[in-house]
């Protein structure tokens, strides 16, 4: 897998570092997404061999074109940036929140997957990942619920932007499955993340969530698409 190569935005802490270091580990060249240049230059130098740093804020088109221009040549595509303001129910939350939210976990993947398809092309086994949320599942919104208390509506922004984003994770694995594009969503659980309060007081292990995602970015060509999986391989449900 030597000649292979990962761009994993969000990558110079948390979960995204850890995807970064897994995929090097596999021989993967590892693009270190990271909107601050030095914290991202520390993570690639941090993971090691086969990681670089480039200097991606998801919310930047500018900054966005100038990125996709240095990488010519890309296998996989793991959209991990993202954010969570605040936990607030929808009666609680400012539109403008919601606008911050969406511009980085819905827009910013927009962004960044159109920038990068051109160079996601150009290989012969293309996959792509949006880490989303198990708190994004609608079913389990409505009934039962291993991550949060059933019927709370808090965390509204973050909750609708990741159920957006496992919406657009479908309709793009349908519109890139003739070329052989593999898009899935992952949720990677409740883990110990700088995210938002509840995240930072878990104790779930971001490397085990990481192992997820590189489990989707490596998949084989007779491998699923369009899917909503959770860390440990199961189907979450939409």
């Amino acid at each position: 897998m030597n000649d292979r190569t990962a761009l994993v935005t969000g990558a110079n802490k948390g979960i995204g570092k850890h995807i970064a270091r897994l995929l090097a580990a596999e021989g993967l060249t590892v693009y270190v997404g990271a909107r601050d240049p030095e914290r991202g230059r520390r993570a690639a130098e941090e993971i090691g061999a086969g990681a670089r740093p480039l200097l991606l804020d998801v919310t930047d088109p500018d900054g966005i074109a100038r990125a996709a221009v240095q990488v010519e040549h890309l296998d996989v595509l793991v959209n991990n940036a993202g954010i969570s303001p605040s936990l607030a129910p929808p009666t609680d939350t400012p539109v403008e929140e919601y606008r911050r939210t969406y511009e980085t976990n819905v827009f910013g993947v927009v962004a960044v997957t159109q920038a990068f398809l051109p160079a996601l092309r150009r290989s012969p086994h293309p996959r792509v990942v949006n880490v989303s949320s198990g708190t994004a599942s609608l079913t389990w919104s409505t009934g039962p619920n291993p991550q949060f208390t059933p019927g709370s509506g808090n965390g509204a922004a973050y909750r609708s932007s990741k159920a957006a984003l496992n919406a657009l994770t479908v309709l793009y694995a349908q519109t890139l499955a003739g070329d052989g594009f593999k898009v899935n969503a992952l949720a990677p659980g409740l883990r110990a993340t700088d995210l938002n309060p509840r995240a930072a007081a878990a104790g779930g292990d971001p490397a085990e969530a990481a192992r997820g995602a590189v489990r989707l970015a490596l998949l084989p060509d007779d491998g699923p698409t369009g899917g909503f999986f959770s860390w440990d391989g199961t189907l979450v449900p939409w």
